[in-house]
Parts: structure tokens; sequence; C-alpha cells
């Protein structure tokens, strides 16, 4: 393991690249220096880091050979732009937006997935059920799972916080509203999908939902449906889910796995439950809470979940495959 590694935050000045400067921090990770980067736009701007404040730069004019190791957490345009210089460049490579084509990694489900020096961080709900369902795995065999995730505003960026904002500030103070990032009304409402469908009706991340979960589960049979929608909350997804298992299940014994599973906090409380604001913001676990047993049927569980998107389902997912990948740096 090196001593130090030199680092690149690509995205450095959106929510998740601050959260991911934070967290850096937080875990005492082995950084030697840390560039951050982002758009001509918002370059100049600093970040605090260590007691300094790091001036960020524009991430064209960067030389990648400076560093060992990137974190793209820009839109996936920028990672697609910009990862082959960092490729060529010999870094290693942490993709947040799940635009290349590299191994979907939580390390809490599939840390022996990681051979290579780049990987992709999954989306929010990814994260989420993979925490929640990979202690699961040699109990159960599942055969169908459906999720509804709750996506916070934040899962939009900073312009997603901006709206709901000033939506409900034009909405409390009684004057006319007018939705610019989303397509119509967010605040004190539910918007029936995240993004734009294709011909088919499915939004897009529905369908990463399902291709990064059956990979970082190594179920590559599961049946996954999921709906994505839009709800009226800051920061923090939730997650509702059914798994059909193949046969009866044991919610005793998947009591006792979830308790004591590494990134999960089960509330098992009789009528409590966690969520997003009272619990999951700001920290470093995934919530779990209502474990039951389908009202017909002894083979499906249903459970809910919450998790800090931003933190836990985005910048220390990543941070934890860096301490996966930096064991390998020579």
């Amino acid at each position: 393991m090196p001593a130090t590694l030199d680092i690149a935050i690509v995205g450095a000045t959106g929510r998740v690249g601050e959260t991911l400067v934070e967290v850096l921090e937080e875990r005492n990770f082995p950084v030697g220096n840390l560039h951050v980067l982002a758009s001509l736009e918002s370059a100049g701007k600093s970040l605090p880091f260590r007691g300094k404040n790091l001036r960020v730069r524009e991430v064209d004019a960067f030389d990648f050979s400076q560093v060992g190791l990137v974190f793209f957490a820009a839109a996936p345009a920028t990672t697609l732009a910009f990862a082959p210089r960092a490729r060529q460049a010999g870094c290693a490579i942490i993709d947040l937006a799940g635009a290349l084509d590299a191994p979907a990694i939580v390390p809490e489900a599939n840390a022996s997935a990681f051979a290579t020096r780049e990987a992709i961080s999954p989306c929010s709900p990814v994260v989420a059920l993979a925490v929640a369902l990979a202690p699961l795995r040699a109990l159960l065999a599942p055969q169908r799972l459906t999720v509804t995730a709750c996506m916070a505003v934040s899962s939009a960026g900073r312009e997603g916080v901006q709206e709901l904002a000033r939506q409900t500030a034009e909405l409390l103070n009684a004057r006319p509203l007018e939705p610019q990032h989303f397509d119509r009304q967010v605040a004190f409402n539910l918007l029936a999908q995240v993004g734009k469908p294709d011909a088919v009706g499915h939004l897009a991340l529905e369908r990463r939902i399902d291709e990064q979960l059956r990979e970082v589960l190594e179920l590559p049979l599961l049946e996954v449906a999921a709906t994505c929608i839009q709800v009226p909350v800051f920061f923090g997804d939730s997650l509702t889910v059914s798994l059909v298992n193949e046969g009866d299940v044991d919610i005793g014994q998947i009591n006792q796995l979830l308790a004591s599973a590494p990134g999960l906090e089960l509330v098992e409380e009789a009528g409590d439950y966690p969520t997003p604001v009272g619990d999951a913001v700001g920290q470093d676990v995934v919530y779990a809470g209502r474990l039951r047993p389908a009202l017909r049927g002894e083979r499906e569980v249903n459970l809910w979940l919450t998790l800090d998107n931003v933190r836990k389902g985005a910048a220390l997912n990543a941070v934890q495959i860096a301490e996966l990948l930096i064991k390998d740096l020579a």
C-alpha cells in the first residue's frame, strides 16, 4: 500500500463532489495531493480540506498524469469525455455516473468482484438494496424483487434542491408557480417518474437499478421491477421492497441476519420505523424497518429502506471502493 495517493475529483463543486472531499477527510484516506476539478463556470471556487482551501480548477486543462486515482462525480457526458485521458495517463477510475464499462461495486456486497483499476459506484437505490439483500443470499433464493424508489430532489443535483426550495417559498407566499428544473410542481407533490421514459415507458434510472443490482448481488436471473418516483424531500432516498423467494421465508432468521449486517441499521421496535430526515441524512449506514411477511403466501418478505443518497448512496460508497483499490496500488 502506498503511503499516500494523489487524487483528482471531477465534478468537485456538485453535492456529491463536495461530500467526497468531506468523506476523504473524515475517513483519513491517505491523500497526498487532492485536485478538485469542475467546469469553467465553477473554476476559481474553493473547497476546504484538512485546514486548507483548495482552489477548483478547470478539468479541461488538467494533466491527469499528476494523479493516481480519479473520482468522476459529474454528469455521464463529462465522464465519457475525460475518462479516456485519465485512463491513458495510467489513473485508476471510480465512476459515480455509471457511464463506463466497469464492474459495479458495493463493498458490503461484492468487494471480491473488484479486480480491475476501474469501478462503478452504483446509483443510490442499488447501494441501499445491495447492503440490505447481500446478507440474505445464504438464506434465500430470490426470484423477483419489486421496488419503489422514492428519490430525493438532490438526486437531480444542486439544481433539484434549489428548485424545491424555490417552489416551496413561492407556494407558501401565495405567488404564481413556474416550474423550471422539473416539468411540473414538485413541492407538496409526487411525480410519477424521475427523468424522461424511453419508448416503452421505462426510465434510465429504473434500467440502471435492474442491471446494477443483478450484477452486484451476482444474481443474473433475478427479476427486478423498479419504479422511481420524485418526492418533495431534499436529501434521503427511501425504498419500499417486496422480495419473492423460491421457498418459504423465515422472518426470524431474516431479522437476525439484518441485525448484524455490515453497513445496515435495523429498526426492530414494534411500531417504529426509520425516516430520511430523522435518521438517515448525514449517516454512513442504510436504515431498514417494517420487516414483515406478506399478507398472503409464505414466500414473500416486505421491507422499508432509507439512506442518505448523497453520502452513503454515492460519496461514501465510492470512497469505500477506493479503500479496496489502494491496497493493490503500488
